[in-house]
């Protein structure tokens, strides 16, 4: 396929492929569905090898949240059953994340609910972050506390973070559709003072919310403006209690074209799979890693995922290996100047050669799978073990 051919050549160069080659990847046949995903993996073993990062998430802060996200089972007003606490203290939340360090993780991802941190709660993730680093010297820290305000990023940076997620979610045009107590420039300001402190800017996506084709298009090509160096790509999960609990618009295969696109737009970047691929990958999960080359391990925020020992297991099985704690994750261009920083030349890049968006057929119906969302009841704020 002339396509295929085309996005690979291209992303071995860190070319931007255009807005119809993107929407293109997102419109292909079930047909034609392994030759995108042996297109898009040699791009990704060109950049990453078959090593796979692994991330371990611990929930600060739990519900309550005064935002209104659409997709948030944290969110104002939802009723899903999920966990609720207040901030875990310092020696709580190091306890949890050596839970995720044992299992094989790298990175610890330090998340709580909120529009934004106040100052003692920066103070309160900055101990958490000493807490960790004193007993895991060589652990990577990233935080995710919302909105951040001016100078909190240097605080966080002199603290310890390595680095700071604050996703995009949807595009632009959409944004005002599943959120209104902030603004879609809101986010972008945040990974914008993220990646003025020094701080690697981890930033992506939900798929799955009632979006278009040239919606996912429109956020993977803002992604790659930004230049995070990580980008998750979340699938949502329909709580029920949420307003986006009937949305079930996702496929296995229309999962893997989704990071199939991320991986030729953002093609040396750590593409990660994030929440919501138990759910919609299913079985097919495998197959993403030759798009992504990052996960998160067992449990998410407020669901849990699959057995820690299973991903470890599957990723064996489909002959990759877990990422080293002493081997450096991005390419060598990525990481040259130290954490965060980057030439003009390197990284995602720009919009050169964008054209106007296409027009694909909107996807079939996915079933609801219901069965396989399930609130998390274990690890960060309750007595029992968690999963990893």
């Amino acid at each position: 396929m002339d396509l295929l051919n085309t996005l690979v050549d291209k992303g071995l160069r860190r070319e931007t492929p255009t807005r119809e080659e993107a929407l293109a990847v997102l419109a292909t046949s079930d047909d034609d569905l392994l030759d995108v995903v042996a297109a898009a993996g040699k791009v990704r073993r060109h950049w990453f090898g078959r090593r796979v990062k692994l991330n371990y998430l611990v929930n600060l802060k739990s519900g309550l949240c005064p935002e209104d996200c659409s997709y948030c089972s944290q969110r104002l007003g939802s009723t899903a059953g999920i966990l609720k606490y207040t901030w875990l203290k310092p020696d709580q939340a190091s306890e949890a994340a050596a839970a995720g360090l044992a299992g094989g993780a790298k990175r610890v991802c330090l998340v709580a609910s909120g529009r934004g941190p106040t100052d003692r709660d920066v103070d309160r993730v900055s101990d958490t972050i000493k807490a960790i680093k004193d007993r895991h010297e060589d652990v990577e820290v990233c935080a995710c506390l919302g909105l951040l305000s001016d100078g909190q990023a240097e605080r966080l940076r002199a603290a310890g973070a390595d680095a700071y997620n604050h996703n995009l979610n949807t595009s632009e045009a959409t944004y005002g559709d599943i959120t209104s107590t902030h603004s879609y420039a809101d986010r972008v300001d945040t990974v914008h003072k993220a990646h003025a402190a020094g701080l690697s800017a981890c930033s992506g996506l939900i798929a799955g919310m009632g979006e278009r084709d040239e919606d996912l298009v429109d956020v993977v090509f803002a992604l790659r403006e930004l230049d995070p160096d990580s980008v998750p790509v979340n699938f949502l999960i329909p709580f029920e209690g949420t307003p986006l609990a009937k949305e079930w618009n996702l496929t296995p295969q229309r999962c893997l074209r989704i990071l199939a696109m991320v991986r030729f737009v953002c093609p040396d970047v750590e593409v990660r799979i994030a929440g919501g691929r138990e759910v919609h990958l299913r079985s097919l999960q495998p197959l993403a890693l030759h798009l992504a080359n990052s996960i998160f391990l067992g449990d998410y925020l407020t669901s849990e995922g699959q057995a820690g020992k299973a991903d470890l297991e599957m990723i064996a099985d489909a002959g990759f290996e877990v990422e080293g704690a002493d081997e450096v994750t991005l390419p060598e261009h990525r990481t040259a100047g130290g954490c965060g920083s980057r030439s003009a030349e390197a990284g995602c890049g720009s919009h050169a050669g964008a054209g106007v968006c296409g027009t694909a057929e909107a996807p079939a119906a996915a079933e609801a799978r219901t069965d396989l969302v399930a609130v998390r009841r274990r690890g960060a704020g309750t007595d029992l073990a968690p999963n990893a």
